[in-house]
């Protein structure tokens, strides 16, 4: 792959069928769908992430995207401007903006620098560790430009450590291979995030994902301050970003249940980081096994968290998804003591947050259990969501009071 088409004289036209004129104005949906596009001979010539003026089949200007004939979503909106120059200055001032936003609302380096579309960067995601930055590029536009972007990034935040975890399964998709390496370093071996208060220990390298999830930050804090002088259940606690800040937050005692046997020792060390071990008690649960049992001998609690993986992955696993996490609702309900609160997550973007807040009505309904929302959010200001894509909104969070 190459950047040749950087700069406009050298840029190919693509353009839409007439059909889909309709579909997109130059404000629009900054994705377009291979079924819109004419696939010419041209076209289908381009290699994958070049650089395309996109076109109405009447000629009028959509914009500068990246290209690519493989994958359903062919062509991703870099600017409105469709002889815009995309060279690192491109990059360097939508960094900046991103830096700005997030430095001025969050203060601490620690945050997801980049939200892909909704930072104006097609497919990329960049989070920040202090000095340590993770790069994830999904699409073979962003691939081609990769080396620009990284010294945008040093221009822009000057990073000591730079990792590419260039192994999510939407690279598949645009035909990019798998790959993680460190491309600036070292990374410090003791590495921590620090969120609300609480210090974790983090492996951006070997760890999911980047390393962290920062998208729950908002989330934690406001469970954190439900938490005071409450017993506390943390389903899927994974490593212990909810139950750690809860104990925190003042919690008697936290429970947290997950599969991941490493996942809950990092949660049990971030505990003891934290001072808050004796408090907290960590335990290897399948969550759908697990909770039955504990209703059947009587416990219960005044916060209880259930924030799952994606149970819709796809599509074609929606219908199996909604049924989840109507069950887990179900299920997760007759451990909250009366007046307690449940506090529902789905971070499958397949799922819109209608449809999630109804399979959990669903799922209380099942209980025989009934309550007041206090509290419906999403991701958190360094997650910004794109005013055309609803895709970029994925993360739900449903807070409810039981009567």
């Amino acid at each position: 792959m190459s950047n040749d088409t950087a700069t406009p004289e050298s840029r190919p036209t693509i353009r839409l069928k007439p059909a889909a004129r309709k579909r997109h104005g130059a404000y629009e949906s900054p994705w377009l769908f291979a079924n819109d596009v004419q696939m010419n001979a041209e076209a289908k010539a381009l290699a994958p992430g070049t650089v395309v003026r996109a076109e109405t089949d009447t000629g009028k200007p959509l914009g500068a995207y990246f290209f690519n004939k493989h994958p359903l979503i062919c062509a991703r909106r870099l600017s409105p401007d469709p002889d815009a120059v995309i060279d690192t200055d491109f990059f360097v001032d939508r960094l900046r903006r991103a830096v700005a936003v997030r430095d001025k609302l969050i203060g601490t380096p620690y945050y997801r620098l980049a939200h892909a579309e909704g930072d104006g960067l097609p497919g990329t995601v960049i989070d920040r560790f202090g000095e340590v930055v993770v790069l994830q590029v999904n699409t073979a536009g962003m691939a081609a430009f990769q080396d620009v972007l990284l010294s945008a990034l040093d221009a822009v935040v000057a990073p000591t450590a730079v990792v590419l975890r260039n192994d999510s399964p939407a690279r598949e998709l645009e035909r990019l291979p798998q790959e993680v390496r460190v491309a600036k370093g070292p990374v410090p071996a003791d590495l921590t995030v620090t969120e609300n208060g609480a210090v974790f220990d983090i492996d951006p390298v070997n760890g999911q994902k980047t390393g962290w999830f920062f998208d729950q930050r908002d989330n934690r804090a406001f469970a954190a301050r439900l938490a005071a002088d409450a017993e506390v259940l943390d389903g899927y606690c994974f490593t212990g970003g909810f139950a750690v800040q809860a104990a925190m937050g003042g919690a008697r005692r936290v429970v947290g249940l997950d599969r991941s046997r490493p996942a809950l020792d990092a949660a049990a060390a971030a505990a003891a980081r934290n001072g808050v071990a004796e408090r907290c008690h960590f335990a290897k649960a399948d969550i759908f096994a697990d909770l039955p049992g504990r209703a059947q001998n009587g416990e219960a609690y005044d916060l209880v968290i259930m924030d799952p993986p994606a149970f819709v992955k796809s599509r074609k696993d929606v219908w199996q998804g909604m049924k989840a996490y109507r069950k887990l609702a179900k299920l997760a309900a007759p451990l909250v003591r009366r007046n307690g609160t449940l506090l529902m997550c789905s971070c499958s973007h397949h799922v819109g947050p209608d449809t999630f807040a109804e399979q959990v009505r669903r799922g209380l309904a099942d209980a025989r259990r009934e309550g007041r929302v206090l509290r419906f959010a999403g991701a958190g200001v360094d997650h910004p969501v794109h005013p055309w894509l609803p895709e970029t909104s994925y993360l739900k969070a449903l807070t409810l009071a039981l009567d």
